[in-house]
């Protein structure tokens, strides 16, 4: 009994989320409860505990987090200046006569709002507020538009920089290097969120196209689904310059940001800064940086903010109480002794992660499942960027899934009232179905994860 008590503790923590209590309050009650039992009973060893506290300072001085609040400056103040809602409209307008062209504008949009912010849900409801109303308007299937919208708003789980990815490149490195130390190897190399960066451009780009190439399909198998538009050619070459004033300043961001981190020049912490100061540029230069904003923007990154900390506070004391109770062991002996070796463990935890998606969000899968799997797989031979890159797909996935996707939440909160969600979860099925072949196609070549980080950095 003692042996499974892990597994127990595992078990209980997604009770009693899916109860609904708090995230960070289950995962740290849970585990003292757990401990305090334990030690009451002689089976729990209680200097695991007399850990923590130097867990939590080390935590809370790491200099990679700190780009955490600075990402979500960054994006929270492009929202405020409605760089979003004149890029939709502008490049709406430009495809408008190509079928299906409002559709790609979307996905093109989504992937540029991932570039430039890297949070999802104000990436849905920015696009399910302008462009949604607009797809409509013009004869878009409900299932179309709100699919589209939902997959597209996700983008900012992959695409660089994604508060998702600077989270699980910390819990990445801390993985890598416990699972050196087990097998005896000392080496100051790790792994960086810049790695888990550039190993998401090619996927990321990848799984854009396999959206584009899905809308425009269906735009011309199903013309009613995705209708053209008819406009003169004097409206065309407004449209085209209004455009480019709209699209140039995030694209110099973008470029400003994810150029500073594969060249070498600046940190992902530091970039964020760079970010940070860009998007106060920006709003600036669109007459929307004052006082009210910016008093909202530092509330809600200061909310975000502490909510990822408070979390990860919470996952740090789950994980060393789960360790205390052996689980890196028995984790390690239930995969070594799982049939098809790294490859059958490779496949349950992509399921297991996606299936947890249904239930919890990337944040509580990043902090409390990521570092129990994680050491036992690097110890099998797996790439880490790779393994990163793999679990950052799967982890995108989970906010499409229904009936607990988040995206779909969001899209829900702002749709009209005429789009049902059974349209909504109708629309979603296609982009799941698209990011698993994703994911298939990345565990086919993992060179696409792993080509441009060792071409940069050897």
């Amino acid at each position: 009994m003692i042996e499974f008590m892990p597994l127990i503790m595992f078990g209980v923590v997604c009770v009693v989320l899916m109860a609904g209590y708090p995230v960070a309050f289950s995962l740290a009650g849970t585990a003292l409860a757990f401990a305090g039992g334990g030690m009451l009973f002689g089976i729990y060893d209680a200097s695991f505990m007399g850990a923590t506290p130097n867990r939590l300072f080390g935590l809370m001085t790491n200099q990679t987090l700190i780009a955490v609040p600075l990402f979500i400056f960054m994006g929270c103040m492009l929202q405020q200046s409605k760089i979003a809602e004149s890029l939709l409209e502008s490049m709406g307008e430009v495809f408008r006569r190509v079928r299906g062209g409002l559709g790609v504008s979307v996905a093109v949009v989504g992937m540029l709002l991932a570039a430039s912010t890297g949070i999802v849900g104000a990436t849905v409801v920015t696009m399910g507020l302008i462009s949604l109303p607009t797809m409509l308007r013009r004869g878009y299937s409900p299932s179309l538009a709100t699919g589209t919208i939902c997959a597209t708003g996700t983008l900012g789980q992959i695409i660089p920089p994604s508060i998702a990815l600077v989270l699980l490149g910390d819990v990445m490195s801390s993985a890598y290097q416990r699972a050196q130390r087990n097998q005896g190897i000392f080496s100051p190399d790790t792994v960086s969120v810049g790695d888990l960066f550039v190993g998401a451009l090619i996927p990321g780009l990848i799984l854009v196209l396999l959206y584009v190439v899905y809308i425009v399909t269906i735009a011309f198998l199903k013309p009613e689904a995705a209708p053209a538009d008819n406009r003169t050619d004097t409206e065309k070459a407004d449209a085209a310059g209004s455009l480019w004033q709209n699209l140039a300043p995030p694209l110099v961001l973008i470029v400003a940001v994810l150029g500073s981190i594969l060249t070498g020049i600046a940190t992902p912490t530091e970039a964020a800064g760079v970010g940070a100061l860009g998007a106060c540029g920006l709003a600036v230069m669109r007459g929307r940086l004052t006082h009210p904003v910016l008093r909202d923007v530092c509330r809600q990154t200061t909310r975000v903010t502490c909510m990822v900390f408070l979390i990860l506070v919470g996952a740090t004391i789950f994980s060393l109480v789960f360790r205390g109770y052996g689980g890196d062991e028995l984790i390690h002996g239930i995969f070594n002794d799982m049939p098809g070796g790294v490859v059958g463990a490779m496949i349950v935890t992509m399921i297991v992660i996606f299936l947890l998606g249904f239930i919890l969000d990337f944040i509580e899968i990043t902090f409390v499942v990521v570092p129990i799997v994680a050491p036992v797989l690097l110890q099998m031979g797996l790439d880490p960027v790779w393994l990163g890159i793999m679990i950052a797909l799967n982890l995108q996935t989970s906010f499409l899934t229904p009936p607990f996707g988040f995206s779909l939440f969001y899209l829900r909160g702002v749709a009209p009232a005429s789009v049902t969600t059974s349209q909504i979860y109708r629309g979603v099925m296609p982009y799941i179905a698209i990011q698993l072949i994703m994911l298939l196609l990345l565990a086919l070549l993992p060179e696409l994860a792993t080509y441009l980080p060792n071409l940069l950095y050897g």
